[in-house]
């Protein structure tokens, strides 16, 4: 048998029982975001959790696993869970971020479509909506980028979401970088989820561990700029995270990042080193924002020959 304390809060009574309270009526689940890579679903997390979660950047397929971050209401609590894109995987970790994907949107509440007012709804959005309603019923849609497009072109868009999900869907077009309709998308996916407690405390933004969002964000940094194959050969692991010695204040973040080729470590390098000092610099800053203190990064590069195709590379960072 539990403490006092423990017995409390499942009894939904105790001290930290407040931060799980809900009215009559609230609702609460979990939405996966789906798409194809680089339709802005990271940006799209980040913006209704209202914090960074989730890393972005130009190239497709930059996200690696589902992340979770909360969205809080009056009414509601919303997990959303960012996930990889789906693709045609032409690699073992392609292959197991496929699997990754239909785990998650199979557990899931609500699944929420996405697809860039700034291109035509095609072959491979209907391929996703197809894996994704075998095993979710509950599907909305959402037209991410309406900031780039005329109204005319997101009049269009929706009407061939509309028609790939059928005249009862829920749409909401919106723009992750101007704000616009967020609030409406909040209260359109929280209207679709079931009545229930809070899943997580109040105040509650992600499940990311330290040092993974760490790692993503010095992944972030490291492609920066970069617009061919090579931001798909890049991996970041966190050696350690110490205390400075000589610097009361100071944390020490070893870290590495790993690529699958000689010539890409020469890439990420830069001439004369200047590429890894801009982003040393950058992912400081980031890391500086995380923790909340100063930061010393220690960042070093190692080629892991074709890990993205080796089942030993992948369990070693965490595949």
């Amino acid at each position: 048998m539990g403490n006092l304390d423990d017995m409390l809060s499942a009894a939904g009574m105790g001290g930290e029982a407040d931060d799980y309270s809900a009215p009559e009526g609230f609702r609460s689940g979990f939405v996966s975001i789906v798409g194809r890579p680089n339709t802005g679903k990271s940006t799209l997390t980040n913006a209704l959790v209202g914090e960074k979660i989730a890393i972005t950047a130009n190239q497709p397929e930059t996200t690696r696993h589902p992340v979770r971050g909360v969205v809080h209401r009056d009414n509601c609590q919303i997990v959303v869970v960012d996930t990889p894109g789906l693709h045609k995987p032409r690699t073992l970790l392609g292959e197991r971020l496929n699997d990754m994907v239909h785990e998650t949107y199979s557990d899931v509440d609500l699944v929420a479509l996405v697809i860039p007012a700034d291109e035509k709804l095609g072959p491979g959005d209907r391929w996703i909506y197809e894996n994704v309603s075998k095993q979710c019923k509950n599907i909305m849609g959402i037209v991410s980028k309406t900031d780039k497009v005329s109204r005319d072109t997101i009049i269009e868009r929706l009407i061939e979401l509309q028609e790939l999900l059928g005249p009862d869907a829920e749409l909401v077009p919106m723009s992750s970088v101007s704000g616009e309709n967020i609030n409406t998308l909040v209260e359109v996916m929280g209207s679709l989820l079931p009545e229930g407690p809070r899943l997580y405390p109040t105040g509650h933004v992600t499940d990311e561990d330290r040092d993974t969002r760490m790692a993503e964000l010095i992944r972030e940094a490291a492609l920066g700029g970069l617009r061919d194959e090579l931001p798909h050969s890049v991996a970041v692991q966190i050696d350690e995270v110490l205390p400075n010695e000589d610097r009361e204040g100071v944390l020490d973040v070893h870290a590495v990042i790993y690529v699958e080729r000689p010539g890409q470590k020469t890439i990420l390098m830069g001439r004369d080193g200047r590429r890894m000092g801009t982003t040393i610099h950058k992912a400081r800053k980031e890391l500086i924002a995380l923790l909340g203190q100063n930061v010393y990064l220690d960042l070093r590069i190692k080629v892991l020959k074709d890990w993205q195709s080796d089942p030993k590379s992948l369990g070693r960072l965490g595949f």
